[in-house]
């Protein structure tokens, strides 16, 4: 059996700093927990874990408080989380069995990372990120935000334990100002880093700036074609959200220079046609989205390739008075959201202009 180090950066985290910790602390052999300014009651609740409880002048660098993290660690793997992380009993159960049978020779295992859920607790949006690491091997992180493990020459294995996300509040300037301070300071931006400048001025609406940086960041050389998509997504994004729709069609366009296209990309074309009228246009991408779609290596939205393509073909069917069409796609829809009151009001439409027995469920 492996022996396992819980590292964590925390700040500020009494909220949520207990509720992850419960969920991990019986199966880790040690837990590092490295503050990095908390004015709250943390590090108290960090202290009913482990005494293991170090301070980290923060200097806005996400990995040099994370590499500080995996520093202080003995054991012979290192696990990582956020606070607002946890492991749902499910995944509790596969890492007490990943512990148990894991080769210890081993060098990285990668796993799946949920952001969202819906009401029965289905994945809906999820990323993969390298959870578990060799310690012996001295990964380490790069990335003053956004940061990751550089794994390069390793060997990945892929493992079913997955970390559910439960990220509360609002979207901060907390990394914008980190990587503006960075370009203030003479160190300028490459790389990734220019990626995730652009998608930061995007995510607090600052569109116009983000346009020319993710255009000058799909200007630059990259060893991830996956980050190019992105940037095309994000573009899109802040053409449609300033109206500019033939530039946003123009950037989804540009992502099939990557990679074969994904679901999200076909949905946002769909959308573009849709709202010009266009319906067998829309109706082509939206089934895209659902039979031909490539899935996306960084992050996948399973929402744009099950429900939400199959309610706008209803709606596109319907516009060209194909209502078998039409019904066939909203029943499509409700088996993945079957109390949803749209759909089921485009249900009790369908069925009664064609003439088909009311369900039984249909208000009369």
């Amino acid at each position: 059996m492996i022996s396992i180090s819980l590292c964590m950066i925390v700040k500020n985290e009494e909220k949520q700093l207990q509720k992850c910790l419960d969920s991990v602390c019986d199966i880790v052999d040690e837990i590092i927990i490295v503050d990095t300014g908390s004015t709250d009651r943390t590090k108290e609740i960090a202290g009913h874990y482990t005494a293991k409880i170090y301070d980290f002048p923060w200097i806005d660098d996400f990995a040099a408080a994370r590499n500080y993290s995996f520093d202080r660690a003995t054991k012979q793997f290192i696990m990582w989380l956020d606070a607002d992380d946890l492991l749902l009993p499910p995944d509790r159960g596969k890492l007490k069995q990943l512990k148990r049978t894991l080769n210890p020779n081993q060098e990285v295992v990668m796993m799946d990372y949920h952001l969202a859920l819906d009401d029965a607790g289905v994945p809906l949006i999820l990323t993969r990120r390298y959870r578990l690491v060799r310690r012996d091997k001295k990964f380490k992180w790069k990335g003053i935000v956004h940061e990751d493990i550089d794994v390069s020459r390793a060997s990945i294995a892929y493992s079913d334990v997955a970390v559910t996300h439960c990220r509360q509040g609002v979207h901060t300037e907390r990394n914008l100002k980190i990587l503006e301070s960075c370009i203030a300071s003479g160190g300028g931006l490459e790389g990734r880093l220019l990626l995730h400048y652009g998608s930061e001025l995007a995510d607090l609406k600052r569109y116009e700036e983000a346009i020319v940086q993710l255009n000058y960041f799909l200007k630059q050389p990259s060893q991830h074609m996956d980050d190019y998509i992105l940037a095309c997504i994000k573009l899109a994004d802040c053409y449609g959200q300033l109206g500019l729709v033939d530039k946003k069609l123009e950037a989804l366009l540009r992502s099939f220079q990557y990679d074969l296209p994904q679901s999200e990309i076909c949905c946002a074309i769909g959308g573009c046609f849709e709202g010009r009228g266009q319906w067998a246009a829309a109706i082509y991408w939206y089934l895209q989205a659902l039979h031909n779609a490539s899935s996306p290596a960084v992050m996948e939205n399973r929402t744009l390739r099950t429900w939400i393509p199959h309610s706008r073909l209803c709606i596109c069917y319907a516009q060209r008075g194909d209502l078998n069409n039409a019904y066939h796609h909203n029943e499509k829809a409700l088996e993945y959201l079957p109390q949803e009151q749209g759909l089921l009001e485009n249900r009790l439409k369908l069925q009664r202009a064609l003439g088909l027995p009311l369900s039984n469920d249909d208000p009369l």
